[in-house]
C-alpha cells in the first residue's frame, strides 16, 4: 500500500476526525514504529508501519459502521468519561470502535451518529458542509414572536469565553400552553457550538426545560426508540456526503 499521511490513517482507522487526529499527533499521544511523531507531515505506510495511540495498536482493517442511536437524557457523548459517567458507548455494542460524530449534552436526547469512518466526521461536523441539524426545545413561559425573530436572525452566545454569533436558522413555534406556561419550538441550525440551543434559548431570556434532537440533515429517529440504534442505510450515508 502506498504511504498516507498519518492523520488520515488515524481518521480512516476510526480514532477520531482527521483535525481532531492532528491534535493528538501535535500532542505527542501517536507513535510509529516505537517513536512518538508530531509532526503533522509524516507518512506512513499501513502494511509495514506500526502506529499506535495511546500505547494502542491502530490497524485500519475495520469494516466501517454507521450507526443512528436516539440517545437518551442522562448519558454523555465521549469515550471514556473522567468522571465515571455512563457514555453513548455503554448504549451500542458492536465490535468495531465507534466514537460519536459531534456531541448532544448529557441532559439533550434525540439523534446521534457514531462511527468509525473519521473522514465521514469531518465532513458531516464541519460547519462548511452546512449538515443540518433539527431540535425539539421546551421553553419556560410564552415566548413571543420578536424573541423568535432574533433567534431567526442571530444572537450573541459565549463560546468557550468567546462572544460569538449564532447564524441565521430556522424556528418555529410548535406549541404553546397558557395554562402550563410552556412554549415548544422547533429550531433548524446547521453549527455545533457547545450547547448552542440552549445558549441561543438563554440568550433571548428563555429557561429550557427539554431539548431534543430530531433530526440530522433529513435522518429522523422518530421510528427508534430512546436507548436504542439501528446502522444507517447507504442511501441516507450517501445523503449525508452530498
Amino acid at each position: 500500500m502506498e504511504q498516507v499521511r498519518l492523520q488520515k490513517f488515524l481518521a480512516e482507522a476510526g480514532v477520531a476526525s482527521r483535525r481532531k487526529c492532528e491534535e493528538l499527533i501535535s500532542e505527542g499521544k501517536v507513535s510509529v514504529n516505537g517513536k512518538v511523531v508530531t509532526e503533522l507531515g509524516t507518512k506512513v505506510n499501513p502494511d509495514i508501519d506500526k502506529v499506535t495511540f495511546n500505547g494502542q495498536i491502530v490497524e485500519n482493517k475495520a469494516k466501517k459502521v454507521y450507526i443512528l442511536l436516539n440517545k437518551p437524557i442522562g448519558y454523555v457523548t465521549t469515550a471514556n468519561d473522567q468522571f465515571s459517567r455512563d457514555t453513548v458507548l455503554d448504549l451500542v455494542k458492536v465490535k468495531e470502535r465507534v466514537v460519536p460524530c459531534g456531541r448532544l449534552d448529557m441532559y439533550t436526547s434525540g439523534a446521534l451518529i457514531l462511527t468509525n469512518d473519521g473522514d465521514f466526521i469531518y465532513k458531516i461536523t464541519h460547519p462548511k458542509h452546512e449538515i443540518t441539524k433539527t431540535y425539539t426545545v421546551t421553553l419556560k413561559g410564552i415566548v413571543t414572536n420578536e424573541e423568535v425573530e432574533k433567534l431567526r436572525n442571530g444572537v450573541v452566545i459565549d463560546d468557550d469565553g468567546v462572544p460569538y454569533k449564532t447564524k441565521e436558522a430556522r424556528v418555529k413555534i410548535l406549541k404553546t400552553d397558557i395554562e402550563k406556561d410552556i412554549s415548544r419550538l422547533e429550531i433548524v441550525i446547521h453549527e455545533g457550538k457547545n450547547r448552542q440551543v440552549r445558549k441561543m434559548c438563554e440568550a433571548v431570556g428563555r429557561k429550557v426545560l427539554a431539548l431534543h434532537r430530531t433530526k440530522i440533515g433529513d435522518i429522523v429517529v422518530k421510528d427508534i426508540a430512546l436507548g436504542k440504534w439501528r446502522f444507517l442505510k447507504d442511501y441516507e450515508i450517501k445523503k449525508l456526503l452530498k
